[in-house]
């Protein structure tokens, strides 16, 4: 699941098309190209088979006889198609029969009018496309979606013609495709519909763990389903380590830096993001940089598997995780160098009793302790 963006913004003077759905009746055709002729503009006239687009030439021909019409279909020659594309961009007939072809790549800035038959067979995309074969100037555009009688139509077929109908607006193409996936099927993401638990555990859980099963895949391990999510080490150093509100009194800035801060991926990025603020918002005062240096030491101890450091005045403990790189054999040489300082408790649980009064102090035996107990 990735951010996209979306461009919406028209071209200057273009103007949306209007959109409209009628019976297939001769009618309706004769009186779409006869305004457009009278314009002096040109018509396209979709009829997407080639076996009897040859009868329907001759149709529209009887039906508007000062009609210059030509034909273009994929099963032509390329040179005829070239030079019927050519003599319709020059003007030299005004109504085209054609079928899907025209789909992609035709810009013709006189052609202002086209009608589709049998529209309810075509996709809402591709409605989409070839309608957006009209309108590429500053004249007002208009499509014709043909279809025959509602009871002859399909379920899908309606929410299609009714989705394209009520997108008429200049940029609806987002729009459309989000309704072409309700049509098609694809599910919601968060909604009732949607297949599985994400719903339940909520989009920040589910790509949590979507993260964390495709980290555990790419390093030949197997996920653990059992396991609790890790959301990095716990470090308390028992001094304030935050953003004052005098220092940044915007909240949602303020909780958008904490989001940064707790999801830097190493020191470097960690001093990126102090310069960005000294910048933007002016020197750092002490609880901040507390907040950056505790932030380094969470990524330290979690790169370890240290659970939880919890350090004050006059020591405190560290905490293991199940699985750590920190050596068992190094933490007895460590314990049994000080054994005033260090002790075992548990399992998985090492006492610390030192002096460290001041926050830089205990920071930087913090930092010291790590380098003691990884070190090689």
């Amino acid at each position: 699941i990735r951010d996209i963006s979306i461009i919406v913004s028209p071209p200057a003077k273009r103007l949306a098309i209007n959109t409209f759905i009628h019976r297939q009746e001769n009618g309706v055709r004769r009186e779409a190209i006869n305004r457009e002729l009278l314009r002096g503009g040109q018509v396209y006239l979709l009829h997407n088979e080639v076996s009897s687009i040859e009868r329907k030439a001759k149709e529209i021909a009887d039906l508007v006889p000062q009609a210059r019409i030509g034909i273009a279909h994929g099963q032509m020659r390329e040179r005829d198609l070239e030079k019927v594309m050519s003599d319709f961009y020059h003007k030299r007939f005004n109504l085209l029969i054609c079928t899907t072809i025209i789909e992609t790549g035709i810009d013709i800035p006189s052609a202002n009018t086209i009608i589709i038959e049998r529209a309810d067979k075509f996709g809402l995309a591709q409605l989409h496309q070839l309608r957006g074969r009209v309108g590429r100037s500053h004249h007002q555009a208009y499509a014709y979606l043909l279809t025959p009688h509602r009871k002859s139509m399909t379920t899908d077929a309606l929410k299609r013609l009714e989705a394209i109908a009520n997108a008429q607006e200049l940029g609806a193409g987002f729009t459309l495709a989000t309704h072409d996936m309700e049509i098609r099927g694809a599910g919601e993401l968060l909604g009732d519909n949607q297949s599985g638990h994400i719903q339940t555990i909520g989009f920040s859980l589910y790509a949590e763990l979507i993260e964390q099963a495709v980290n555990s895949l790419k390093q030949g391990k197997a996920f653990n389903l059992e396991q609790p999510i890790q959301h990095g080490a716990e470090v308390n150093l028992h001094f304030p380590a935050l953003i004052p509100e005098t220092y940044l009194p915007d909240v949602h800035a303020r909780l958008v830096i904490y989001k940064r801060i707790a999801n830097a991926a190493d020191k470097n990025e960690l001093r990126e993001l102090q310069v960005e603020m000294i910048d933007r918002f002016g020197l750092l005062s002490p609880p901040i940089t507390n907040l950056f240096e505790i932030t380094e030491l969470k990524l330290r101890a979690h790169a370890v598997g240290i659970r939880k450091i919890d350090l004050h005045t006059q020591g405190g403990k560290i905490e293991f995780e199940n699985e750590t790189l920190v050596q068992p054999a190094q933490l007895v040489a460590l314990i049994q160098k000080q054994p005033q300082v260090f002790k075992l408790e548990g399992a998985n649980q090492l006492k610390v009793k030192m002096a460290m009064d001041s926050d830089e102090e205990r920071i930087n035996k913090t930092h010291a302790l790590l380098d003691q107990l990884i070190c090689r």
